[in-house]
């Protein structure tokens, strides 16, 4: 049981509360592009034959990013770090996913269809775990395709994770990120991303009132995962803990290196700037050339 006064972990749910990042409804705040690529500076590749052994099903801002280091560690295998996937790898990435999201709810077989293709296609085969959104929001269905993996959902001091997002996610900049970013490849479609996360699975799940998630995603997070994962292969784990309690929820021997510690929002924080940066960049040189385009048509006329 995760008793949030001790912050303690075990592999049973019992009353048990965790936070939750910010993703917005129709207003995107900076937040969500500060929830991408925390695990490093390149995509994670497969490796065929490679079982899916765990399903991280935290949320972001929770220490996903040291729970998929340690996992790597732990089975010595390749980690789908959701975040790092979908801006970090190619287009196909976050268009698969953008697909998948586009047909949540599932409401007809040809939904079911495409998401359960989707996640066939990416996890599989060739991971061992899979950690932070999107694959967190199916689940249910990874269970079904892989019903002994445990599934941990990293957690921290709620009032600290409300407090982080009433902090991060005020700015609307739906319309300025789509314009910085659009000379990205594959950042690109962030913006459509994240646009569909609402309308999509996540609004399915923990539909909330105004722009930012409060306790109420908290809570209804923390009640689905009760309600759709046995008690037994379920562990509530904060990373201030070390590796002990994941250890005996993987049975793995302890490592002999620390407990990896990984900064999620300075990695965000990070991330956003580069790709910011990077996108406006782009403009700069393509602005540039239209005006040296312009010059010349005017001086040669």
């Amino acid at each position: 049981m995760y008793d949030p006064a001790r912050s303690s972990s075990t592999c049973h749910s019992q009353n048990i509360m965790c936070p939750y990042d910010s993703l917005p409804r129709h207003g995107t705040p900076l937040t969500f592009l500060r929830h991408t690529s925390k695990m490093g500076q390149k995509a994670s590749m497969p490796e065929p034959g490679t079982k899916l052994q765990v399903i991280g099903a935290g949320l972001p801002r929770t220490g996903t990013a040291s729970l998929s280091r340690a996992l790597e560690i732990l089975l010595d295998g390749p980690v789908y770090h959701g975040g790092t996937q979908i801006t970090r790898g190619p287009e196909s990435e976050i268009l698969s996913w953008i697909d998948a999201l586009e047909h949540t709810p599932i409401e007809s077989p040809t939904d079911e269809d495409v998401v359960l293709d989707t996640l066939r296609r990416h996890l599989a085969d060739g991971y061992a775990a899979t950690n932070d959104v999107p694959g967190m929001l199916f689940t249910e269905e990874l269970l079904r395709m892989h019903p002994g993996a445990v599934v941990i959902c990293t957690v921290r001091d709620p009032d600290a994770w409300v407090a982080s997002v009433e902090k991060t996610g005020q700015a609307s900049l739906q319309a300025f990120l789509s314009f910085a970013l659009f000379w990205l490849p594959t950042m690109r479609w962030f913006p459509r991303y994240i646009d569909r996360l609402p309308k999509g699975r996540w609004g399915e799940l923990f539909p909330h009132e105004g722009p930012v998630p409060d306790r109420q995603v908290w809570d209804r997070h923390q009640k689905w995962l009760r309600r759709v994962v046995p008690a037994d292969q379920l562990l509530f784990f904060d990373v201030k803990d070390g590796w002990g309690p994941l250890c005996t929820a993987l049975d793995k021997p302890v490592p002999g290196v620390p407990f990896p510690r990984i900064n999620d929002g300075d990695a965000m924080e990070a991330f956003a700037k580069e790709q910011i940066l990077r996108g406006l960049g782009r403009w700069a040189m393509v602005l540039g050339s239209i005006g040296a385009v312009v010059v010349g048509w005017w001086w040669m006329r």
